[in-house]
């Protein structure tokens, strides 16, 4: 996936190498030869560098967006980046994340300055970001990294594990389509309902293949204008990508896990209780990761009813500055699904489909909650003029 990276040379500069080498030509035609030799060797050694330039101000093909909540080193970004590239369509753009910040949902950097660093991805043009997937999708839009101005799409994925239900408002990949539709740029997000006991690392592959001739149809009808322009799209993916049931249409649904709050032994892990203090992804809500192994942050016990890689601690304290500090961790149950319509997000995935869900940014009211709380304000508002 890693390539050496190259000297970078603005396309603009090279033809001004070559018309100075020309000119010097002109004026010293005793050292012709000499010339010829010192300008095929300039433009020689400046055809590679330009390439990565040339690509990124490349206006024959669509550019295309790419960021995700786990990292720019997921492996459902780098197989996603990778097919994207292989099809020699796009003009692929990556900034991502350069840690997990899969749980960090809507949350900006404010205050802060966080670091860009350029990230060698073949083919494609590549920024790592010490903020959240929100920032950026804010940052890449804005003008002041990438010398385009906008982009065609953007896609934010692949994420390992389920983004349905309320856990789109906690996950960053969701985040990240919304942030760009925040700033009138088509988008996509993507989720692979990962599971421990039965995923594995080549169902990112087959993730790709399966969403790739949606991500292709997005691209064709934003450039023909057609693709909706009030939502983005959330597709999740089922378990075995490879034997899906083909694409379903539906509704988000009202799903999320049970949260469950452990007490975390300072007296027994002192550097872990430290560290779930100092790491927000570690008190943050850990729904991207339930399939996940849970952190080794002395177990007492383990519950296998029906919870997935929940551990159970000792309660502990410590005191610090005549002040007692108590330490906690958020872990999900994850609960089983109960009859829902079948055109729920979280029901179609269960049964095999893949869930396409649009997502708009105006939640709409139904007519009689309007009604209820138009009520009660009227109430309250009457009943504080008394």
């Amino acid at each position: 996936m890693t390539t050496t990276k190259k000297n970078m040379l603005p396309p603009g500069l090279v033809n001004n190498l070559q018309e100075v080498l020309l000119s010097r030509k002109g004026g010293n035609s005793g050292d012709d030869k000499n010339d010829e030799q010192r300008k095929s060797e300039a433009v020689g050694d400046s055809t590679e560098a330009s390439t990565s330039a040339s690509d990124e101000n490349d206006n024959s093909k669509p550019v295309v967006l790419v960021t995700n909540g786990e990292g720019i080193d997921s492996l459902g970004l780098v197989y996603l980046v990778q097919a994207l590239v292989g099809s020699g369509l796009y003009n692929v753009h990556v900034c991502a994340p350069q840690s997990d910040k899969s749980v960090s949902g809507h949350s900006v950097t404010v205050g802060e300055t966080i670091t860009v660093t350029p990230s060698e991805i073949e083919g494609a043009t590549a920024y790592e970001v010490s903020g959240t997937t929100v920032d950026c999708v804010s940052l890449a839009l804005s003008g002041a990294l990438f010398s385009w101005s906008r982009p065609l799409l953007v896609i934010s994925g692949i994420n390992r594990g389920s983004s349905c239900g309320h856990h789109m408002f906690y996950t960053s990949v969701v985040a990240g389509a919304r942030e760009a539709l925040i700033c009138g740029v088509p988008s996509l997000s993507i989720s692979l309902n990962w599971k421990r006991e039965e995923s594995q690392e080549s169902d990112f592959k087959d993730a790709v293949a399966v969403c790739l001739p949606l991500l292709t149809a997005a691209i064709r009808d934003v450039e023909k204008g057609v693709f909706p322009k009030s939502c983005f799209l959330n597709i999740e993916i089922p378990t075995s990508p490879s034997t899906n049931k083909g694409f379903k249409l539906t509704k988000q649904s009202m799903w999320r896990s049970a949260p469950n709050w452990l007490a975390v032994s300072a007296n027994r892990h002192p550097s872990s209780a430290a560290h779930f203090m100092s790491n927000q992804q570690s008190l943050g809500l850990q729904l991207a990761q339930l399939s996940r192994d849970a952190s080794a942050a002395g177990a007492a016990r383990r519950i296998t009813t029906q919870r997935q890689n929940v551990e159970v601690e000792s309660v502990g304290a410590v005191k610090s500055d005549n002040k007692v500090k108590k330490y906690f961790r958020l872990e999900f149950i994850n609960k089983e699904q109960e009859d829902a319509d079948e055109d729920l997000d979280v029901k179609a995935l269960d049964n095999g489909f893949v869930a396409v869900t649009p997502i708009s940014l105006c939640q709409q009211i139904e007519s009689d909650i309007q009604s209820s709380a138009l009520d009660w304000i009227s109430g309250a508002l009457k009943a504080a003029e008394q």
